[in-house]
């Protein structure tokens, strides 16, 4: 037998690995680049909503002398903000300091409540809840500015809210 005789045939599955190789890290690299654009959707959707909800504090504490009266106890946290109804349905609280929001589904949302704390009455403090939303309805960013007022000097107090109280 002669050598061409011999190696009739191994082309086609030497060929048939190379394009299994080359389909296997095509689709490695198209997984890759599909859970990279999954994640910079959803960072750009949670930067879109903090800002809109930083957005919305800083323009209800520019709003503070409207603020509402609140019926908390005396040295407990204001909790309107916990409860659904303050900022959705007929009876809500909440402002919308914007009439709209680019790129989201709902404009931002504040909530303004006095703060009554025993013991220092010369001082006035307000807690400022915002929401803000990015463009898919999951998405949501909690702010709170707490100000507090005593002898004509204004402390503010900024966290963020961890996650969604309702």
């Amino acid at each position: 037998m002669n050598r061409r005789a011999l190696s009739r045939g191994t082309a086609l599955p030497i060929v048939l690995l190379l394009a299994a190789i080359i389909l296997v890290t095509a689709s490695a690299w198209l997984q890759t680049s599909l859970v990279a654009a999954r994640t910079t959707v959803a960072a750009r959707e949670r930067v879109q909503a903090f800002h809109a909800a930083d957005s919305a504090l800083i323009r209800c504490s520019h709003m503070l002398s409207a603020a509402l009266q609140s019926t908390a106890p005396a040295d407990q946290e204001p909790a309107r903000w916990r409860l659904k109804a303050s900022f959705e349905g007929a009876s809500a609280l909440a402002v919308a300091p914007y009439a709209s929001w680019p790129y989201a589904m709902r404009p931002p949302q504040c909530l303004i409540e006095t703060w009554s704390r025993s013991g220092q009455s010369s001082i006035a403090s307000y807690l400022i809840t915002a929401r803000g939303f990015g463009a898919a309805s999951q998405t949501e960013a909690w702010l709170q500015l707490r100000i507090d007022s005593a002898n004509g000097t204004v402390t503010q107090q900024w966290r963020r809210v961890a996650g969604k109280p309702f």
